[in-house]
């Protein structure tokens, strides 16, 4: 979410919560976060920066660097961990994406999970990085729950987290009236997917037909009219890699605007919601002792979803390119709906940061870090409707909080020292909009790209692009360094040129904060991060075979061992009753892409799912007897690089029933959220022959075997006693 999305910030989207408590609180137009998603929550929830919390990326992205580990030290005890143990009630709402990916499974362990390691007593969301708005992977604190209703009987995952959240401070105050809470409210808006009921997208059709640089100009001149940035700021350049709006073909453009549309409406859908949730503190007449922080983005609007944007955002991070502009006018009705995983484009995300550069990820500018925030306290703050306009950062939120509650920041925590807290409070500038700025220093890294505030200047460099992964990014020492003045609001003047000792001045500074907090030593790898071999994390599965049992379920990909761009095969052992074999034996995946191993009429059937673009099936011939049987599906990958085909074969009791061809299969990832199930399949289903609901196996999955590579050759094509009493000692 950029600065200029939301209407209390110019923004083209309107937001009626976010102005309403603007208008009795105070606007912080310098407020900053770390670029990206998971190292702005841990900043925010612990007051460090995000390398001193190893949150130096995404967990995915984890390496074995102190900085860049995932793993939040004992020594930076979290906020709510505090406040918790100075009696308050806490609780998580939303996103997390702060655990460790092989932390994920149901068995942990839970010292990183938001509850309990993270100091709240409730916790009820999801931990991934994004999740389906209308199949979310949640949880009810340590326990995988479903969604009470489907998306056909009106399920969205805000409207639900809201009721949640409603409900428990309800219930808070009814059964503690004196105890203070603290609540972590964090939607999944408006992250892709862009997920919102059609009535909150269509309130915006033709809204967006001008395009993104006219929008660009009219949410500037909104901005001044409101006084969130100064009259004399100009507004940047859109750089070349980003496409005019008039060099876009005539027939995309109803594409582009609609996306645009459904981002609108899924926005203005999360700040109604955030309203509901305003209107029940008010109701329970504790709103004016609460202190809000209504922060609109954990980071600039996301660039991520390609120059086009797309209908799967899961095929453009596989590298997927085949959603012709033929394709997306095909699907445009389904876009914000449960068939889709749609994100929007590079223009768009470029827009929503109006004034300035670039985007999410790119740590340098404001684009990427700048994000207006709202301060509400109406009985603690007697300023009203007012901007301020001190250097703020995401760190400085934690002893903001500790202040307001009179509470000191922490020495010791549970027996262990604690790492001072390296942000600073901001209740200094409530009373005074003139008040000097207590925040003279802010380092930013990510992605390699960095960037260094001091007392007003800022020296920056962006090194790489969210929508592009160049084959060879250049050598850290010849990125470009920019420098901008103090009354350079928008970073449109670069004085490097003109002024090269104070940037090396700055140059320096940067490398000093860098080495303090953690950030060195740098590192632009994409891909290979995400491969624990190579990145150097630990991984939770290792080998070549992995043994499941029925009732298994909510098994991220990071936590089940990996199919992709390899020989496979699923085996389970299976009691059938006399109705009939039907419904899921094993399943990874979901609607944006995956496979399924199931029965359907009595028969076996095997469905992989190619990015939600293309369903492959294959059957058996005849029906799978009642009683105890071994059914196998072995995948027999074509090779020859990545994502290529493979040729499928059934079998019932060492016995071929079937087989087919997968003519494509995704590279790198089914999905952010999605899991992997036994006897079940939870989520949004891989196959159109079977729902959301009502899909477990007829009988018992007794358990289920994947073996990869050389150790799915199995001769025989089943699976004896004793070759399973291997696999079993092999994971002791």
């Amino acid at each position: 979410m950029g600065f200029g999305a939301s209407s209390a910030f110019g923004g083209p989207v309107h937001t009626p919560t976010a102005e309403r408590l603007a208008a009795n609180g105070l606007r912080y137009n310098r407020f900053h976060t770390c670029a990206l998603c998971a190292p702005t929550r841990q900043a925010l929830l612990t007051g460090r920066n995000h390398h001193t919390v190893g949150m130096g990326n995404v967990p995915e992205f984890a390496t074995s660097a102190p900085g860049q580990n995932t793993i939040r030290p004992k020594s930076c005890a979290p906020l709510p961990e505090t406040l918790k143990l100075n009696g308050y009630s806490t609780a998580q709402f939303g996103k997390c994406h702060e655990v460790p990916v092989w932390e994920t499974s149901p068995m942990g362990p839970f010292e990183r999970w938001p509850s309990p390691g993270g100091g709240f007593e409730y916790f009820y969301g999801f931990l991934g990085g994004e999740t389906n708005q209308y199949y979310p992977a949640l949880y009810e604190g340590t326990i995988p729950v479903e969604p009470p209703k489907t998306p056909e009987e009106g399920y969205h995952f805000t409207t639900d987290m809201t009721n949640k959240a409603i409900k428990w401070v309800r219930q808070q105050k009814a059964l503690m009236p004196d105890k203070p809470f603290f609540m972590y409210f964090a939607p999944g808006a408006t992250h892709a997917p862009h997920h919102v009921p059609k009535e909150w997208a269509d309130k915006y059709k033709g809204k967006f037909d001008q395009g993104w640089d006219k929008l660009r100009e009219e949410t500037f001149a909104r901005q001044k009219e409101l006084g969130v940035i100064p009259p004399d700021a100009e507004l940047t350049q859109r750089h070349p890699e980003i496409p005019a709006w008039d060099d876009i073909a005539a027939d995309m453009k109803p594409v582009l605007a609609r996306e645009m549309e459904i981002y609108a409406g899924f926005l203005e859908h999360a700040d109604y919601h955030v309203g509901r949730l305003i209107d029940a503190l008010d109701d329970l007449e504790v709103l004016g002792d609460t202190l809000i922080y209504y922060i609109i983005g954990d980071n600039g609007a996301s660039a991520e979803g390609s120059l086009q944007g797309c209908f799967n955002e899961m095929a453009m991070l596989n590298g997927i390119q085949m959603e012709t502009p033929e394709f997306l006018t095909a699907h445009l009705d389904k876009f914000g709906a449960p068939e889709a995983h749609n994100h929007y484009a590079v223009g768009w995300a470029h827009a929503m940061d109006t004034p300035y550069q670039w985007t999410k990820q790119v740590a340098s500018h404001w684009g990427g870090t700048r994000n207006g925030t709202i301060v509400h306290w109406t009985n603690g703050i007697k300023a009203k409707g007012q901007v301020r306009s001190q250097f703020h950062h995401v760190i400085d939120v934690a002893p903001t909080v500790l202040e307001a509650a009179g509470l000191p920041q922490p020495v010791m925590v549970n027996g262990v020292q604690q790492k001072p807290i390296e942000g600073v409070s901001m209740a200094y500038s409530f009373a005074d909009a003139h008040a000097d700025e207590r925040r003279e220093t802010q380092y930013f890294e990510m992605f390699v790209n960095r960037g260094i505030y001091h007392k007003g200047w800022t020296a920056v460099t962006r090194h790489s692009l969210p929508w592009t992964t160049p084959p060879k990014l250049p050598a850290y020492d010849d990125d470009v360094w920019e420098l901008y003045a103090p009354d350079d609001w928008t970073q449109h003047h670069n004085l490097a040129k003109d002024m090269p000792d104070k940037l090396h001045e700055l140059q320096r500074l940067w490398l000093i904060e860098a080495v303090k907090y953690n950030a060195l030593p740098l590192d632009d790898r994409f891909g290979e991060r995400g491969n624990p071999d190579l990145a150097g994390h630990p991984t939770l599965i290792h080998g070549n075979r992995q043994l499941l049992f029925g009732g298994m379920g909510r098994l991220t990909e990071n936590t089940v061992v990996n199919v992709k761009n390899k020989t496979h095969a699923i085996t389970a052992e299976v009691i059938v009753p006399e109705s009939g074999a039907q419904g899921a034996i094993a399943a990874q995946g979901g609607l944006t892409g995956g496979w399924s191993f199931y029965a359907q009429g009595g028969k076996l059937k095997y469905c992989y799912n190619f990015c939600g673009l293309t369903r492959f099936y294959v059957e058996g011939a005849q029906a799978v007897p009642s009683g105890k049987h071994q059914v196998r599906m072995e995948f027999g990958y074509d090779g020859g690089g990545l994502g290529k085909g493979g040729t499928v074969t059934l079998y019932v009791d060492g016995q071929q029933v079937g087989s087919g061809r997968v003519e494509r299969t995704e590279p790198f990832v089914f999905s952010a959220d999605e899991t992997c199930d036994i006897g079940w399949e939870a989520g949004s289903p891989v196959s159109e022959d079977y729902g959301p609901r009502n899909n477990a196996f007829s009988g018992e999955v007794n358990w289920v075997e994947i073996d990869v590579d050389k150790d799915a050759l199995d001769q025989d094509h089943i699976l004896t006693g004793s070759e399973r009493l291997h696999i079993a000692m092999a994971l002791q």
